[in-house]
C-alpha cells in the first residue's frame, strides 16, 4: 500500500479552500439536516453530521480567485437550501445546538468511524477552514510544517469563532478547538522524520485496522498527498467571507515565507499556545515562538504579519490581511447573545453569512 503523490502537480502555493458549514431551519434556526439532492460529492461534501456540509473550491491560483469560487459556492449552497425552508450558517459552533445530539450521516465509512470514536466523535459539531498550500515535493512539505506549527495558535487564536454549544457560554473563545482534541489524532502531528516516516506511519494505521482511510489524521496541519499540498486546519470557520479571505491569505503567506525547518518544532510549546488560543483568542497570552517571552495575542499577530505581508503581496493575498485587523468573531458573538439572546445571535450568524457575497 501506498498513499498516491501529487507534490508538485500543481503551481507553488497554489491555494485551494474548504468551509465546513451548518443547516438550520429557516424559521426555527435550529439544526436541520440537508435534503436529498444538495450535496454533489465535489464541490458540496456530506459532513459526519446531516446538519452539516462542506464547500470546496479547485486548485486556485490566488486567494482572490478561491473567495469568488466561495462566494458562488455559498450563494448556490443557499439556493438549494432556501428550496427546503433551510439557510446555511458559517461558524465554529452553532450556539445552540446540542452535542452528542446530531445525526450521523448515513455513509458506512462514516458510520464507521462514529462507532470507533464513540462519544468523542459525536461531540464533533464544530466546523472549520482548511486551507490548502501547493508544495513542489514530499519533503519540502514536511520541512515547511514544522517551520508553520509554532505560529499556528496565532492564527488559531485570530480565527476563534466558536464560544457556544447547547444554549449556553463555555467558557472557550474556540471550543472547536478543544473537541477537536477529544478525537485519536488531533493537535500537532507527531514530529516525524521525513516523509517517507509520515507515510510509514498511515499506513499502519489502516494496515492494524485503526483507520478505514490513509487520511483520518485531524491535526491543526497536516501533508496531503493526494492533492499534493500542506494543509492548514487550525482556525474556526469563519462567520462573513472577508474574514475567510483574510484567515486564508495569512496561511498561505506563512507557509510560503517559512523557510524548512531542519528539526522539529517544540510540541510543549505549541500545546500551551494552543490552549490558550482556544481558552482566550484573540485575548490570549502566548510565548513567543523565538524569544520565548510572554506576548498578547495580538503583539504576536502584528509581528507575524509583519514576517508575511512581503510574501503575502507577492502572492496576491495582501489587500486581504486587513480583514484580521481587530477581528475577535468569538467576543462579537459573546456581546450580542448576552445583550438579546441567542435567536437573536443565530440570526445575526446567518445574515453575516452572506454579508458582501
Amino acid at each position: 500500500m501506498a498513499i498516491p503523490d501529487r507534490f508538485g502537480s500543481s503551481p507553488a502555493f497554489s491555494v485551494g479552500l474548504e468551509e465546513e458549514l451548518f443547516v438550520v431551519d429557516a424559521d426555527t434556526l435550529e439544526p436541520a439536516s440537508v435534503p436529498d439532492g444538495v450535496l454533489d460529492g465535489e464541490r458540496f461534501k456530506a459532513e459526519l453530521f446531516t446538519t452539516m456540509f462542506e464547500l470546496n473550491t479547485g486548485v486556485c491560483a490566488d486567494v482572490a480567485e478561491a473567495v469568488e469560487q466561495l462566494a458562488s459556492l455559498r450563494i448556490e449552497a443557499r439556493r438549494r437550501l432556501s428550496q427546503h425552508g433551510l439557510d446555511l450558517v458559517a461558524v465554529g459552533t452553532w450556539p445552540t445546538a446540542v452535542l452528542g445530539e446530531q445525526p450521523v450521516t448515513p455513509l458506512e465509512p462514516l458510520q464507521r468511524f462514529a462507532a470507533y470514536a464513540g462519544s468523542a466523535a459525536l461531540r464533533q459539531h464544530c466546523s472549520g477552514l482548511h486551507v490548502h498550500v501547493g508544495m513542489g515535493s514530499a519533503e519540502e512539505c514536511m520541512g515547511r510544517l514544522e517551520a508553520v506549527l509554532p505560529w499556528l495558535p496565532v492564527v488559531l487564536a485570530a480565527s476563534a469563532n466558536s464560544p457556544y454549544t447547547g444554549g449556553e457560554e463555555t467558557g472557550l473563545a474556540s471550543t472547536r478547538a478543544e473537541l477537536l482534541g477529544l478525537l485519536p489524532r488531533a493537535g500537532a502531528p507527531p514530529a516525524f522524520d521525513g516523509y517517507e516516516d509520515f507515510v510509514s506511519f498511515a499506513e499502519l494505521l489502516v494496515e492494524v485496522g485503526i483507520a478505514d482511510d490513509l487520511m483520518r489524521l485531524w491535526w491543526d496541519v497536516r501533508p496531503h498527498p493526494r492533492l499534493g499540498t500542506l494543509e492548514i486546519r487550525a482556525p474556526d470557520q469563519p462567520t462573513r467571507l472577508a474574514a475567510t479571505a483574510g484567515l486564508a491569505a495569512l496561511a498561505q503567506a506563512l507557509v510560503a515565507w517559512a523557510e524548512p525547518a531542519a528539526g522539529p518544532a517544540d510540541r510543549g510549546l505549541y500545546a500551551q499556545n494552543r490552549w490558550a488560543a482556544s481558552r482566550f483568542g484573540a485575548g490570549a497570552g502566548m510565548i513567543h515562538p523565538e524569544d520565548r517571552r510572554l506576548c498578547s495575542q495580538q503583539e504576536l499577530l502584528a509581528d507575524l504579519l509583519d514576517r508575511v505581508e512581503p510574501t503575502a503581496r507577492r502572492l496576491g493575498g495582501a489587500p486581504f490581511l486587513g480583514e484580521l485587523d481587530g477581528l475577535d468573531q468569538a467576543a462579537a458573538q459573546l456581546a450580542l447573545g448576552r445583550a438579546e439572546g441567542l435567536r437573536v445571535l443565530s440570526g445575526r450568524l446567518v445574515a453575516l453569512t452572506y454579508d458582501g457575497l
